[in-house]
């Protein structure tokens, strides 16, 4: 290696360990759920998954895995125009159609690829691109790539400043409004039924990625589009098969058939990249139909994210509002977010601390993220970590 690069990147990692930002990766060594194996930690409660509904380690999403890797083997070793899909990928993806309420739907082997595929995809140099502030990081991304007439950022949720901007759009564009449904480090929802009404109103086209809805909102678990009575309402949905549908890997686009086919005809990561592994495509599959036969999980995830929000503001915390199963909690600085989240860990309990670049300076945050595998068991060792770290780091309020 160039000798002068390692110095320069050895001396940027010593500065992190300097600052208290740098980011050690535990080690597991059992499947993810409530409780895990962590090497050096033996078990600890995880509150840092986005297991939501526990199915990462449900019996028949694994042998839904194990059965595809059997009949299929582990890829067709090339893109799918060249060298074909799977049945299952075929399944796959009629199910997530059928779930989230549209035509047709395409998978990627992450949501980060689905949204830089769709987003540059559905962009022309006549489209002006509207952009909620705090979208996740693979929007932004895709945003760079794509090539419109013009690019907006909007505040976060503000209304009045998005109907501004599409006021403002010229005469014949298309108007692409791009939006988290939940929103990851603050852990709200898009004002969805606002920005539809507005899209409505001035022929523009609504994309959410619902990576952190799905499985979690609405009634059934179809996301935030349900959670709002808006389903068939939202033009394209992206989201993940990494959080709660099976927790392993794996995106989507969902969408109406012509949106669904001119991104496998044109979108770079659909036709350079191989397919989605079969087997992840097989267990995601198990994944859906899970929770289809079993909506009350929802509820559980519901009752349980409620439960925690309620005790850890009695201990003294004041965590930000929110309907879905992400509970931030704001510390301040970097360096005490990781601090307070290594104490936790001290204490058997695996959340992680968030600060800058992932959140503004002076944000930093412990981000806890509740699953419905949690017992009340689980809910109360948690509970009693956070208490007495709380106090030991000058965490608490009252």
């Amino acid at each position: 290696m160039n000798a002068r690069l390692d110095a320069d990147l050895r001396a940027e990692l010593d500065e992190l360990e300097r600052a208290g930002t740098y980011k050690h990766m535990p080690v597991l060594a059992s499947p993810q759920g409530p409780e895990v194996l962590m090497e050096g930690r033996g078990r600890v409660i995880v509150l840092s998954s986005n297991n939501y509904l526990g199915l990462a380690g449900h019996p028949e999403v694994i042998a839904a895995g194990k059965a595809a890797l059997d009949e299929f083997g582990a890829g067709t070793a090339s893109v799918r125009f060249i060298c074909g899909t799977f049945t299952a990928h075929i399944a796959l993806e009629q199910e997530l159609a059928d779930f989230l309420g549209t035509e047709a739907a395409l998978t990627y082997v992450s949501c980060w690829n689905a949204n830089e595929a769709v987003i540059p995809s559905l962009v022309d140099a006549n489209t002006v691109l509207l952009s909620d502030a705090l979208n996740h990081a693979s929007i932004i991304d895709a945003m760079r790539m794509a090539k419109p007439l013009r690019k907006v950022i909007y505040p976060h949720s503000d209304m009045e400043a998005l109907e501004r901007e599409l006021t403002a759009c010229e005469a014949g564009t298309r108007r692409l409004i791009v939006t988290d449904g939940v929103f990851s480090m603050e852990g709200d929802l898009a004002r969805l039924p606002d920005i539809v009404g507005l899209a409505r109103a001035h022929d523009a086209i609504v994309l959410v990625d619902d990576s952190h809805g799905t499985g979690v909102l609405g009634e059934t678990g179809r996301g935030t589009h349900e959670h709002f009575g808006l389903v068939g309402e939202i033009d394209v949905l992206t989201g993940t098969l990494g959080k709660a549908l099976g927790g392993a890997a794996g995106g989507y686009v969902a969408a109406s058939r012509s949106v669904c086919e001119i991104l496998a005809q044109r979108s770079r990561p659909q036709l350079f990249s191989n397919a989605l592994p079969v087997t992840v495509a097989a267990s995601a599959l198990a994944a859906i139909r899970v929770l289809r036969a079993h909506p009350e999980l929802v509820t559980t995830l519901r009752q349980r994210t409620a439960e925690f929000r309620a005790r850890i503001a009695e201990i003294g915390y004041r965590p930000l509002d929110g309907e879905g199963a992400i509970v931030p909690i704001i510390v301040g600085d970097t360096a005490r977010a990781i601090r307070a989240s290594a104490a936790l860990l001290d204490a058997g309990v695996f959340v992680t601390g968030f600060g800058f670049p992932v959140v503004p300076e002076g944000t930093a945050r412990i981000r806890v993220q509740m699953t419905a595998a949690a017992t009340p068991e689980h809910i109360d060792r948690a509970l009693r970590a956070f208490e007495t770290v709380g106090r030991a780091e000058g965490l608490l309020e009252g």
